[in-house]
């Protein structure tokens, strides 16, 4: 896929502040589509560990998480079986397959796997106690839509856990960004999200950034809603 196919264009990010290109909704739909049969086997266990630290770092008392772009939910054999886990993605490929690992591994937790749009979707206000985002918002063509709608999903004190490789300034890792943008293209990724753009985001207090894999190549960021 090449840089048109991506659906790149310059906008301004509210979130950011700073100039970002802008991926369109159905750019991201349609490479997933492409990616939906390989993902896991491409991705699985590259990723794996990223998933395992995100999950890991949700409080033991979390009740209700939603998972958004849970895709193949590849992620939900992670969770602790006490905690109440909804995925909602925009790729029906990448759902159904999601659905199979739900009823194949018995995932009892799971309450929900939805085709939903993270921007607006049709849950209550305060539905939830946690919202897990691994790699998506790097993804979605409008992160600062999709940081309200969470905002609005999760209860006072509700934390926010993002996963994803974030654009660097300089040094190994901006490196490897560079000589993995072809790749990021091709999966719908926007590689010049920054993990400082998100700690701007108004009504989040941040509360920390470390390593989740990769040698620090990604990243965790917590956030709690004040």
């Amino acid at each position: 896929m090449n840089e048109s196919e991506a659906g790149l264009s310059e906008r301004r990010s509210t979130a950011a502040g700073v100039a970002a290109p802008r991926l369109r909704e159905r750019d991201v739909v349609e490479a997933y589509a492409r990616w939906a049969p390989i993902y896991d086997a491409v991705f699985g266990r590259l990723m794996d560990g990223s998933r395992r630290t995100a999950v890991e770092a949700l409080s033991a008392d979390t009740g209700r998480v939603l998972e958004l772009g849970v895709g193949t939910g590849i992620s939900l054999p992670h969770y602790p079986s006490d905690m109440r886990v909804t995925g909602i993605d925009l790729s029906p490929e990448m759902l159904e397959i999601a659905r199979r690992r739900v009823r194949s591994e018995e995932l009892r937790n799971v309450e929900a796997i939805l085709e939903m749009d993270a921007s607006a979707t049709s849950f209550p206000d305060a539905s939830f106690d946690a919202v897990m985002a691994m790699y998506v918002m790097t993804v979605v063509p409008e992160p600062d839509k999709v940081l309200a709608e969470i905002r609005r999903l999760l209860r006072p004190g509700g934390r926010l856990l993002v996963v994803s490789h974030f654009a660097a300034d300089g040094g190994p890792r901006a490196l490897f960004s560079h000589l993995f943008a072809p790749l990021f293209r091709a999966l719908g990724w926007n590689a010049r999200i920054t993990a400082a753009s998100l700690k701007a985001a108004p009504g989040m207090r941040f509360i920390s950034d470390r390593p989740a894999g990769l040698f620090g190549f990604y990243r965790l960021l917590e956030f709690e809603v004040v």
